[in-house]
């Protein structure tokens, strides 16, 4: 048995690079970019006007003149027009070119319009104003966005400014969620008294696509030639496996001899930590033929590397498994850089076995500080007491009294 932290450290030794794909930039929410987007010219590109009015040569004002001459209109999104008599103005839409030789707006409000006059009535007129000059916020050549980042509205909003119509993100690795047990049925059926309903696998197809990762479940019975020849397959087809059950010491926890008999290199079995301690951990090199140029039927070999979580199958087990190590790897792997939020505990806690103890937390923000609220529940198998708990705090090995005030690690699930 290693710890968390050399557990956590095995995994992370294990990330991958998946490669890059392009995707519609409008697909892209969630996912890492893979490029830098620098402004393909200035923002604004042009003198913009940011409110409906007139617009003025501000001489005209200057030298005492309140009543102009309306020669047009400046639509949004029309050639820019100019300005013919400097004591003459144009009206203006939100969003259009500045006319060419005026230089201030105007709004609607401190004006009044009345046979073709416009009439300002406001005594402070400054010269600029209303106008956002072009180039302000950021000038062609800019760094914008930033290879690693995870695209957010924000991103997309620039994305669609700048004309990347496609962007280059990087490539999800390809996942099976695997159960295991006799005594599970599907959600549609209706257990007999010594069943439950698959649960963990769906849990964990949620946690992925919080990721944006979609994956492929099944189910394996407690059979151990079944499980070893399904097995086979996915370390052949599956970039990552991810396992609910069958790890632990029962007779039927078949998966640490299907895995060995495998070749799947275990890097460790069980860390110190409650819950989800039976955890086992591992990868494989195999030896994968792809075919290629069908009409030779040519065939290459390549290695390929498959990492292996073997989760418990209580569900809290699980859960809190994948969000303490899966996701780090998954961050690592695709260049995302994390950072570690920490909470207040609100109340003691005491724990006395010798083992990290990742406990369920309500979290809220007390005067500015995020605080964490123990939820006690019935154990690692209480999958309803996640309902009333958003994150896990990581109290350390090593340490039995954790006082009221004292800040830890915590991982959201909310």
């Amino acid at each position: 048995m290693i710890s968390v932290a050399h557990a956590l450290q095995a995994v992370l030794n294990t990330t991958q690079d998946f490669g890059v794909e392009q995707i519609p930039f409008i697909k892209s929410i969630g996912r890492i970019l893979k490029e830098t987007i620098y402004a393909d010219r200035d923002f604004p590109p042009f003198n913009r006007v940011s409110m409906d009015g007139i617009s003025i040569n501000y001489t005209a004002f200057k030298n005492g003149q309140r009543s102009f001459k309306i020669e047009g209109v400046q639509a949004a999104g029309s050639v820019q027009l100019a300005l013919q008599d400097s004591k003459n103005c144009l009206e203006v839409m939100t969003g259009s070119v500045l006319p060419d030789n005026t230089n201030t707006v105007i709004r609607y409000e401190d004006i009044t319009l009345k046979n073709g006059i416009a009439i300002i009535q406001i005594d402070t007129v400054h010269k600029g104003q209303n106008i956002h000059e072009k180039g302000k916020d950021r000038k062609v050549g800019d760094l914008l966005i930033t290879q690693n980042t995870k695209i957010a509205a924000a991103e997309i909003g620039v994305l669609a400014t700048v004309g990347k119509s496609f962007v280059n993100v990087a490539k999800q690795p390809k996942i099976m969620i695997v159960s295991t047990g006799d005594e599970l049925v599907g959600v549609e059926e209706i257990p007999l008294d010594y069943q439950i309903r698959r649960s963990n696998v769906f849990t964990l197809v949620s946690l992925l696509e919080r990721l944006e990762i979609s994956s492929d479940t099944a189910h394996i019975t407690d059979d151990k030639p079944i499980l070893k020849s399904k097995i086979k397959t996915y370390l052949q087809e599956y970039d990552v496996l991810l396992f609910s059950g069958a790890v632990s010491k029962g007779k039927f926890d078949f998966l640490p001899e299907v895995f060995e008999e495998l070749s799947v290199k275990k890097l460790f079995h069980k860390a110190a930590q409650r819950p989800g301690k039976p955890f086992w951990f591992g990868s494989t090199t195999s030896f994968v033929v792809s075919p290629q140029n069908g009409d030779q039927n040519e065939k290459e070999n390549k290695n390929k590397n498959t990492i292996v979580f073997g989760f418990p199958g209580n569900p809290i087990s699980t859960f809190v498994n994948c969000l303490a190590y899966f996701y780090p790897w998954y961050y690592k792997s695709v260049g995302l850089e994390v950072e570690q939020e920490t909470a207040i505990l609100s109340s003691e806690v005491t724990f006395k076995p010798n083992l990290t103890y990742f406990l369920q937390v309500k979290l809220s923000v007390r005067f500015g500080h995020l605080v964490a609220t123990p939820v006690l529940g019935n154990g690692s198998g209480d999958l309803a007491s996640m309902i009333h708990a958003d994150a896990f705090i990581q109290l350390p090995q090593g340490q039995t009294v954790f006082e009221k005030g004292t800040v830890f690690p915590v991982i959201r699930y909310r």
